[in-house]
């Protein structure tokens, strides 16, 4: 049963893959009075994106304010009469960048690979959730897997949901102007705007663009793995830091703090996934534990630091989400939360997932390291490609 925390003036439920998270999603939807916004990289045409469709449609029936911003790669093949149902129900539905070439990669054109990956939904600006999780069918339809992905989210009420609620709307406003050729002091209304809002204290809403947030999550990953005393657990999908990332990690381990990874064991984009496999000896030099997941596809976001820190969102520790993208996590200081996420994290660790060892870099794996090797020289080709190389990448 999912416990509700209470940080400050905030509460909050985690959420662990889409058999939790899609059942409060329409639930909190059919509770909407007012207003609801939805953004997504994946709505995809299945059951789940049939189910969140039809709670969507039943409050726009309802008189609510319904707004839905996909990004135009993730979601490029929700079929077109999907949308037209959706707007014909009185659903405001626009699209972020949706014109993507995959060898229009030239400097000139790198804002095309800038997209929209955060998951966040919004209700009466009061009730938020901020993740990983696409609106997907949570088992795979492809492989032959019988149990979901690992992922997670965070349903939030109180006073931190005024900032998530302000970074929608401007986001919204931003692609309205994009898309419809608005004024410009719209634009500017929209985009240099003063951020103020509430503080809640234990609880941070982080953004990742390419305005004022650029290096936002970053940094609050670097700060917590710098203040660690004891241990730092770590579950992502595409874990490809940069030189300070790793130089933090490294410092961290010299000071006993134990560093445990879990990380994709199935294959799922083979570029990524490979590349990471490059970094796996430096590593394991360090002192890491590495852990690859095998149950289903892991989709995780999320860290715990020390028991007491815990992070929560959409972010990859890889280019693509701190360069590229434009992501949303929650940083809590809650021992309860934080204790939850670390026991569902080392549950996942012990029952599904398996051991990486020193021998990773034997001899007999010569052709997997030197796959590795060519697949993280492509990852830095391509964003050195697309001009977002800096130092300590």
């Amino acid at each position: 049963m999912t416990s509700v925390h209470q940080v400050a003036e905030n509460q909050l439920m985690l959420l662990q893959n889409g058999t939790a998270f899609f059942p409060q999603l329409c639930a909190d939807i059919d509770a909407a009075q007012h207003s609801i916004y939805l953004e997504t990289y994946i709505f995809a045409a299945d059951e789940t994106g049939r189910m969140v469709a039809d709670a969507l449609q039943r409050a726009a029936a309802r008189g609510v304010m319904v707004r839905l911003l996909l990004d135009g790669f993730g979601s490029a093949e929700l079929p077109q009469y999907w949308v037209n149902e959706l707007r014909m129900a009185g659903i405001e539905v626009q699209w972020f960048r949706r014109e993507v070439s995959p060898f229009t990669l030239r400097r000139s054109r790198k804002r095309r690979l800038l997209r929209l990956h955060r998951k966040l939904a919004m209700m009466d600006g009061e009730v938020a959730f901020v993740g990983g999780i696409n609106i997907i069918n949570d088992i795979p339809e492809y492989g032959d897997f019988t149990v979901p992905r690992l992922d997670y989210a965070v349903r939030v009420q109180g006073a931190v949901t005024g900032e998530i609620h302000a970074a929608m709307r401007r986001l919204w406003g931003v692609v309205s102007w994009v898309n419809f050729r608005k004024r410009g002091k719209e634009i500017r209304r929209f985009v240099l705007e003063k951020e103020e809002h509430a503080v809640a204290p234990g609880i941070t809403f982080l953004l990742r663009d390419n305005l004022r947030h650029r290096r936002d999550i970053e940094r609050a990953y670097l700060k917590a793995i710098t203040g660690a005393q004891r241990e730092i657990i770590i579950a992502n999908a595409y874990f490809l830091p940069g030189r300070i990332f790793r130089r933090a990690l490294n410092q961290a381990v010299r000071r006993g703090v134990r560093i445990v990874l879990l990380l994709q064991g199935k294959v799922e984009y083979r570029l990524q996934h490979y590349a990471t496999h490059a970094l796996y000896e430096q590593l394991l030099a360090m002192g890491v534990e590495i852990y690859e997941y095998q149950a289903s596809y892991l989709h995780a976001k999320v860290a715990v630091v020390d028991g007491q820190w815990a992070t929560v969102g959409s972010s990859n520790i890889d280019p693509f989400s701190l360069l590229l993208a434009r992501e949303a996590n929650l940083a809590i200081k809650d021992a309860g939360f934080a204790g939850e996420l670390r026991a569902s994290l080392l549950a996942a660790i012990d029952n599904d997932a398996v051991r990486i060892g020193n021998e990773y870099g034997g001899t007999g794996n010569f052709f997997g390291r030197l796959v590795a090797r060519f697949s993280y020289g492509m990852v830095r080709l391509l964003i050195g490609m697309l001009g977002y190389r800096r130092r300590g990448s």
